[in-house]
């Protein structure tokens, strides 16, 4: 009789937790859907449908204005699972002072963002004491935060709107030792993906620099090394229809739909699991900026030439560390 091992244990809970997160969206969206029209349609019960309207409403601003963090989520041991199944982890070069504000630029997207949400959504890898008295808010799109319920579970880990009200009012309204999180390249980088890959999506991405400009904090620049080798792409025809559609809607919706893969549940088979690979996210040093409230076109530039040898220096420093060779560098477009 099969008995399963500790070891098999251990994989099915990291499995587990891996997809409740990704497919949650997904269940959450649609059982709400489903539910309140079917309230509405087949039953006398329309007025509960009403009442979660209403509180949408009268709730709609905020994750704009701080969210709603629960320590005990961020705390679930099912994170502690999903961290280690790559695992991630985070390396810190300089302390951070928790008497300032920052805004934390974290690269690359790749296609999931499984460490940026691993390290600064939850507290499974150990983020507060690497950082004593830093607040993270992981900052993502609003379109999280309009299904009732879904986007409850979202603010629960700490996240909030990337909007630009929502990091004015961090910046101001919040305290210090706040720290927002940033995944900089955002969706379209999903296109420069690949294992192996150190191209970011950045040279047209200055409103991050701004806003830092705006409300005078410092830029922290974050890479992690590893996270553009959990999937594999398919690179479709280059001029055939598919490429074509991908390039049309990358245009239009800023978003670049991609045929990817991973793992399977057997050794050697395809799947949607990303691949057991460490990533490790290694925190730069804080680049000071001055409180400049209408920062003109070109003092941004400058701000942003400046982020980005910062950035470069800190891949440079540590790519052969973690598997990258000696003259590959970043690649920035």
């Amino acid at each position: 009789m099969f008995w399963p091992t500790k070891k098999d244990l251990k994989t099915a809970l990291e499995v587990f937790a891996l997809f409740q997160w990704a497919l949650s969206a997904l269940l959450i969206a649609t059982t709400v859907i489903l539910v309140n029209l079917y309230l509405v349609v087949f039953t006398s019960y329309w007025p509960v449908t009403v009442l979660v309207l209403i509180w949408l409403a009268f709730d709609w601003k905020t994750p704009e204005r701080g969210g709603r963090r629960f320590a005990c989520v961020r705390r679930w041991s099912l994170w502690k699972h999903y961290c280690n199944y790559f695992p991630i982890k985070i390396v810190k070069t300089n302390d951070i002072s928790p008497s300032q504000n920052y805004i934390l630029a974290c690269h690359p997207h790749g296609l999931m963002a499984h460490s940026c949400f691993g390290h600064f959504a939850t507290e499974r890898s150990d983020f507060s004491k690497t950082f004593p008295g830093i607040t993270p808010y992981m900052l993502t799109l609003g379109a999280f935060f309009w299904v009732p319920f879904f986007r409850d579970y979202v603010m629960a880990t700490g996240a909030c709107s990337v909007s630009q009200s929502s990091m004015d009012f961090l910046l101001t309204q919040k305290g210090k030792g706040n720290m927002l999180v940033v995944v900089v390249g955002g969706l379209a980088e999903c296109k420069h993906s690949l294992p192996g890959s150190t191209t970011l999506f950045l040279t047209k991405r200055l409103g991050f620099v701004r806003t830092a400009l705006q409300h005078g904090v410092s830029l922290i620049p974050a890479y992690a090394f590893g996270e553009t080798d959990l999937y594999d792409q398919h690179i479709f025809t280059p001029g055939g229809f598919i490429n074509r559609f991908q390039r049309w809607f990358q245009k239009r919706v800023h978003i670049y739909p991609c045929a990817f893969y991973g793992r399977g549940f057997t050794k050697n088979s395809w799947g949607l699991l990303p691949y057991a690979q460490p990533v490790t996210t290694v925190v730069g040093e804080p680049l000071p900026l001055p409180k400049i409230e209408n920062p003109s076109k070109e003092i941004v530039a400058k701000y942003h030439t400046l982020y980005i040898d910062a950035l470069r220096k800190l891949f440079d420093q540590h790519k052969t560390k973690f598997g990258i060779s000696e003259t590959q560098e970043l690649v920035i477009v």
